[in-house]
């Protein structure tokens, strides 16, 4: 099936079947634009998706409408600009001023990565890793930049007007409404929740032909909490925390959740709700990204009079060195990146505290599918941080009040409150229990509605006052790379090899125990070994074994 000539047509190119990766293409008349461009995070299996090859060229692609700077939506800029692209990149004048940091210290990142591989005396011999971006690349996205205030209308390429709406998902976050073809299209971004700390509810106009809406929390409801039950909410658990004698660590992500809980462990230190200690920023882009809060202060609601960012009790820890003393210390507030435990100083600080039965580790946002910081919710006994086995023992606690998104009552809020929608509505960006969820409720509304979980890969044609056409189907192997892969299992089994091995009794039934284990591999090499040769043998030998 084809798209006819001035029909819209729509390609996922991430964030479908799975919560990171944002991209999509829109493609109208020989023209095409991107929305987002967007790293995808996880599992090892699922990360490996940013090495591989676009599925579009980068020179052809004639504007990047980008949603907002959290690195799982612009994480792939660098990327783009490295590989041909040289045009404008539509955001907010606050994403702007974001993504000079964001990108840069993404960029950082992959070039410290590739080099502490080829470090790695294992390798010898090896091809060198490259990284995937470097921060010359990411600089060079970043100056790509032209920013548009929210409302206003602009036309990113040829056939294609576009404006931006208020998603209060983070600092800068907007909606995308298109307009191309004859067609109204609204594409969420990532949407936030109702009564959010520093932005309005988000906006955005009715009456489109088809939506695409994030659907990351699309089958959990959480409780509504004002800002002032969070901070009581907060109060109890650093409480809680610091009787136990030991440090509070918080993997947060450096932007918007760690201003977040800044501007409420202020407020509570003011007002001598919690003890007198130290609370650290463990993370340079973290301490920068605040600063951006800073001069977009007079834009924020919820700051008042007080100086939050400046606060006494505060200390922003630039120095590797000084993070690194911080691991001797305890009683003290940590909030470290990155909020999934991923990548970052979280790292070494779990390594430092996950054993000590003191010390509590605080969960403030979403954990993707085969994260580190997944594992460690979901009540894993060990874990691997860089090579080495960690017993958990800290307390592990969850406040789910911090999110920066809408859960599934405002979600489905959201979408009924676009409404008429001619066409179809798409949900993206969620895991498959979550968009099942979501469109289950949506369902429910309306059963004749045409409701879409795209995958990644497909595209679609988006008529005007109709409902969409698959005109290409997606790539089914990728279904494989989300969620939790080998490596995760892996690390479960062999973090709990030795404490299993340990409740065998006698030192010949753990070798036998062993032997088996083996023999298992062995034999399960043998048979892949020996269908292959079956597999990759002339037809004539294969005739004759029959």
């Amino acid at each position: 099936m084809r798209a006819s000539a001035r029909e819209l047509t729509i390609r996922f190119h991430g964030a479908a079947g799975t919560v990171t990766g944002s991209c999509m293409e829109l493609e109208l008349g020989g023209h095409s634009i991107l929305v987002d461009c967007g790293m995808f995070q996880g599992s090892r299996n699922l990360e490996t998706l940013n090495h591989g090859a676009f599925s579009f060229d980068p020179a052809e692609i004639d504007a990047v409408v980008l949603t907002h700077a959290h690195i799982d939506h612009c994480g792939l800029l660098p990327k783009l600009a490295a590989q041909g692209y040289d045009k404008a990149i539509w955001c907010t004048p606050a994403t702007t001023d974001l993504l000079e940091y964001m990108l840069a210290d993404a960029g950082r990142i992959q070039e410290s990565e590739a080099d502490r591989r080829n470090r790695r005396r294992d390798r010898a011999g090896d091809p060198g890793f490259q990284p995937l971006y470097t921060e010359q690349d990411a600089l060079r996205a970043w100056r790509m930049c032209r920013p548009v205030k929210l409302c206003d209308w602009f036309e990113p390429a040829p056939g294609f007007r576009a404006r931006l709406w208020n998603a209060g998902h983070i600092l800068g976050s907007a909606s995308v409404e298109i307009e191309a073809g004859g067609t109204r299209l609204l594409l969420s971004g990532d949407l936030g929740p109702d009564n959010k700390a520093f932005h309005p509810d988000p906006a955005a106009p009715v009456g489109v032909d088809h939506l695409v809406c994030e659907s990351t929390y699309g089958n959990r409801a959480r409780e509504k909490l004002t800002i002032a039950q969070r901070r009581d909410l907060l109060e109890r658990e650093v409480k809680a925390a610091l009787a136990r004698g030991g440090n509070l660590i918080i993997p947060v992500f450096a932007l918007e959740r760690t201003q977040e809980l800044l501007l409420d462990l202020a407020h509570l230190a003011d007002d001598n709700r919690i003890p007198n200690v130290p609370i650290f920023v463990d993370s340079p882009l973290a301490s920068r990204a605040t600063k951006v809060f800073a001069a977009h202060a007079a834009d924020l609601e919820d700051m008042g009079d007080r100086a939050i960012f400046d606060h006494p009790s505060i200390h922003y820890v630039e120095e590797a060195a000084a993070s690194i003393r911080l691991n001797s210390m305890s009683g003290a507030i940590i909030l470290a990146a990155s909020g999934m435990c991923e990548a970052g100083r979280i790292r070494h600080h779990l390594k430092h505290n996950l054993f000590r039965r003191e010390s509590t580790v605080l969960f403030v946002g979403f954990q993707a599918r085969g994260s580190l910081g997944r594992v460690i919710l979901d009540d894993a006994q060990r874990v691997r941080i860089s090579g080495d086995d960690i017993n958990v023992r800290a307390q592990i606690r969850r406040i789910d009040s911090y999110s920066a998104h809408a859960d599934q009552e405002e979600l489905h809020g959201w979408i009924r409150a676009r409404r008429p929608i001619a066409g179809s509505l798409f949900l993206s960006h969620g895991e498959p229990e979550a968009v099942e969820g979501l469109r289950a409720l949506v369902a429910a509304d309306d059963p004749a509605a045409s409701v879409i979980a795209p995958r990644i890969g497909e595209t679609w044609a988006l008529p005007t006052g109709a409902p969409a056409r698959r005109l290409h189907t997606g790539r089914v192997d990728l279904e494989e790379l989300v969620g939790e892969d080998w490596q995760n299992d892996y690390a479960d089994f062999i973090t709990n090899l030795k404490r299993n091995l340990g409740k065998i009794r006698g030192e010949r039934a753990r070798r036998e125990a062993l032997a088996d284990m083996r023999r298992v591999l062995d034999s399960y090499n043998a048979v892949r070994e020996e269908r292959r040769r079956r597999n990759t043998a002339p037809a004539s030998r294969r005739a004759g074994r029959a």
